[in-house]
């Protein structure tokens, strides 16, 4: 039996959001293709909240579909009779109220649900829930516009609901915060000032969930230097080539990399990791950072609920690691989406 599978794909929220999804998708597209399998369609979102529906995610595909306002997109998609949804957009109403519409079409969909994107996407919301589950996480207070910190630097300022470091800024002295927090507020009413963990390192753990019980896959640890490169800029994640085409930077081998599961430091973010999950009602899959002070010790910095099932996602670098390939991986969360 072929399976009618539409690809959500774009933003609600910027073009750069949309130019950072259909760069995954365009991957995924292509990893996990199988005629024989899934029928795929492409549901594509701008900014402006049209929808095309293009044959493909090249940029003349795109130009020359029809663009639908809402009601008119809501219907053609329950035209397609589709069986499942893949969520790739990643600003906060794609994660968010995009997911939901499907919700109401009775369409299931791979991954985790609206209110608990909600929760990832709300640095401040997430580490609260961490703390209250008692994972350690870093100290730290919300400012908004016209208030003034009240935690000493060394500091992280970032806004609180944007990715890939956007507006993120690492405070020294008192001295920096105007700066950093004007730099955060062009992004959010809310920034999140939350205190430096020394380095120690900084690694991602990814989870899946397969046969009820929560698999935890291989770090990925980042280049990070206490001197020149303290924490992670939106820089050292993405950047874009002379054409104006996003490519991913962290994929550099030189600032990322798999982190052998003898090391000590492992068996302890697991741990952790697996709370995480479970304390945000996580299904089918989850992604979370953590940074390491020098005595070992890991803290919950920020969540990131989502894989875009493509050969470049930090998911599918993991889970190739221990021998599942994305078209496993795509299938698994598929399965237990459709079990629903």
């Amino acid at each position: 039996m072929t399976l009618n599978i539409v690809h959500l794909v774009g933003s609600a929220a910027s073009e750069f959001y949309a130019d950072l999804s259909a760069l995954y998708a365009r991957d995924c597209l292509a990893a996990v293709e199988d005629p024989e399998r899934y029928r795929a369609y492409i549901a594509y979102v701008t900014p402006d909240g049209l929808w095309r529906f293009p044959a493909d995610l090249s940029a003349a595909a795109i130009a020359n579909a029809s663009p639908l306002a809402l009601p008119q997109a809501l219907l053609h998609v329950a035209s397609l009779e589709l069986d499942a949804m893949v969520p790739q957009m990643f600003c906060v109403p794609g994660m968010t109220t995009y997911r939901a519409l499907f919700d109401a079409l009775g369409v299931p969909y791979l991954g985790n649900t609206p209110h608990v994107m909600a929760l990832g996407a709300n640095k401040a919301q997430a580490r609260a829930i961490m703390a209250a589950a008692g994972i350690p996480v870093p100290r730290g207070e919300i400012v908004r516009p016209g208030e003034q910190p009240s935690l000493a630097p060394p500091a992280v300022v970032k806004p609180v609901n944007t990715d890939n470091s956007l507006g993120l800024s690492f405070v020294r002295e008192t001295g920096d915060y105007p700066a950093a927090l004007d730099t955060a507020h062009e992004l959010s009413d809310e920034a999140l000032v939350e205190e430096f963990i020394p380095l120690g390192r900084e690694v991602r753990c990814g989870i899946l969930e397969r046969d009820g019980e929560l698999v935890c896959l291989p770090l990925e640890e980042y280049a990070m230097d206490s001197v020149e490169r303290p924490v992670r800029l939106a820089a050292d994640k993405i950047d874009q080539n002379p054409d104006g085409e996003l490519y991913l930077v962290a994929k550099d081998r030189t600032r990322a990399w798999l982190v052998d599961p003898a090391d000590p430091v492992t068996e302890r973010v697991w741990e952790i990791a697996k709370a995480c999950h479970v304390a945000l009602g996580c299904r089918h899959y989850s992604l979370f950072d953590f940074r390491i002070d020098p005595d070992g010790q890991p803290w919950f910095i920020e969540a990131g609920l989502y894989c875009s099932f493509a050969e470049q996602s930090v998911v599918a670098v993991m889970a190739k690691a221990i021998g599942i390939d994305v078209p496993e991986l795509f299938q698994t969360a598929l399965d237990q989406a459709l079990a629903l």
